[in-house]
């Protein structure tokens, strides 16, 4: 089986199936099929699949052309029928990971698409999770879901491996094709074939680790880690405050060592897919051994709670023009969850509008690449154009996103007052009106 694949491989006779079509599958499907290798994508949104089968671009990753040319030549499709599966030799999951209510891994995503595959697997298919997950899940889940639904033996008639996805949005330098690739697989045999269906499709590095589970606690590492310094950030960035000490200053003298410090930035809180949430995925399975990770869960609470600091705040900088939170109006400038995207998910200036809503305050928000988001069961539009008037009629204007193509200067010569949870506004000359995180 091995040297079959092996041979498919090179001869770029695979035909890969993408088991959901968001921000880390449609990228993957792309480069598969630019690649060389026909690719089929699953998803179970329809919206998603005609798009892509008429080849229409909705991910900021994806370059509109590419998706254009590889689904008029056929090397890409789309549907919703899992049947497919039967045709494919390759197979990336590549679904949500989210959290429930009670801040547990909500895995449910992840076991419908293994149970569909596993109606349909044939012998001799790879299948690679790709979603960030705890430790074990390819084992302890994907492993005997696949094998049971099958009738199939894992390594023997197919090969399962998971490798972390690295999708950073609106990265201009790493995009899918040339970030490094981990590859954890169960056996040596699975690793090899794995690795090297990677290896032919991308032009980063591909590092192959002995389990799953070294790929799957690896990913967590990543972003556990960047959760913790934020967390640090973002403590110091409140104690700076009452010690009347510019933060945003003192990590730039920091980064002037060329050693021993990387710089990391505060904020209104966590978003995006991973940072918010990988941690949370960490601790709970810690608990299953015992373990309490309490470096970790220390950081994520000091990051939950920036949202409401940042309400905290705003209403302090409100109170100093003889003003309530309660009936004022209050601008947010950005809804993305990092500057120049349009990505919002667990975006912290939902959570803070939330706030600041149940506080009485009448919000509006603009967004250069949002003009409506949909949270927690509620939508809202923003507005379509960062007028002199809107500013004017504002109260209070906080900015939750750094985007670069906001004239901040504009902002700060025509709002009373500016809360500036990003130092967007750190070439702005007149500072009488503007107070920093």
């Amino acid at each position: 089986m091995k040297q079959t694949l092996l041979k498919k491989i090179e001869q770029r006779e695979i035909i890969v199936g993408v088991v959901g079509l968001g921000y880390v599958g449609l990228p993957l499907a792309v480069e598969k099929a630019k690649a060389g290798f026909k690719t089929i994508g699953f998803d179970v949104q329809n919206k998603k699949v005609e798009m892509v089968n008429a080849g229409h671009n909705y991910i900021g990753d994806v370059v509109n052309e590419d998706l254009q040319e590889i689904a008029a030549n056929g090397m890409l499709s789309a549907t919703n029928d899992f049947s497919f599966i039967k045709d494919v030799d390759f197979v990336a999951i590549c679904v949500p990971t989210p959290l429930d209510i009670y801040q547990q891994p909500d895995i449910s995503y992840v076991k419908s698409s293994t149970e569909s595959i596993a109606k349909y697997m044939k012998k001799g298919t790879m299948v690679v999770l790709e979603s960030t997950t705890y430790p074990g899940t390819t084992e302890e889940l994907i492993k005997p879901i696949l094998e049971k639904g099958s009738g199939l033996v894992c390594g023997e008639d197919f090969y399962l491996g998971f490798s972390p996805e690295r999708v950073d949005p609106g990265n201009l330098i790493y995009k899918t094709k040339n970030t490094p690739k981990v590859v954890g697989a169960i056996g040596e045999d699975a690793l090899e074939v794995i690795a090297a269906m990677y290896r032919a499709v991308l032009e980063s590095d591909v590092h192959p680790v002995s389990s799953p589970a070294i790929a799957e606690m690896e990913k967590i590492l990543e972003n556990t880690y960047r959760n913790i310094n934020i967390g640090l950030i973002n403590e110091l960035a409140i104690l700076c405050h009452k010690m009347n000490i510019n933060l945003w200053e003192v990590i730039d003298a920091a980064k002037s060592k060329p050693y021993g410090f990387q710089a990391f930035y505060p904020g209104p809180g966590l978003g995006g897919h991973c940072i918010p949430l990988d941690p949370y995925y960490l601790s709970w399975k810690a608990r299953e051994y015992g373990f309490h990770t309490s470096m970790i869960e220390s950081s994520m609470m000091i990051n939950d709670r920036m949202p409401e600091y940042c309400v905290e705040r705003a209403s302090s900088i409100l109170n100093r023009y003889k003003k309530s939170l309660n009936g004022s109006v209050v601008l947010i400038l950005g809804i993305a969850y990092k500057q120049d995207i349009d990505d919002y998910r667990e975006s912290p200036a939902l959570k803070v509008i939330d706030i600041l809503e149940e506080k009485g305050a009448n919000v509006r928000f603009h967004d250069p690449y949002i003009s409506e988001y949909t949270y927690e069961g509620k939508g809202k539009n923003g507005e379509k154009e960062l007028t002199k008037e809107l500013l004017q009629q504002s109260d209070l204007v906080i900015i939750t996103a750094a985007h670069t193509n906001v004239d901040y200067d504009f902002v700060q010569q025509n709002a009373l007052a500016v809360f500036d949870t990003k130092n967007a506004m750190k070439a702005v000359t007149d500072r009488r009106n503007i107070e920093l995180l």
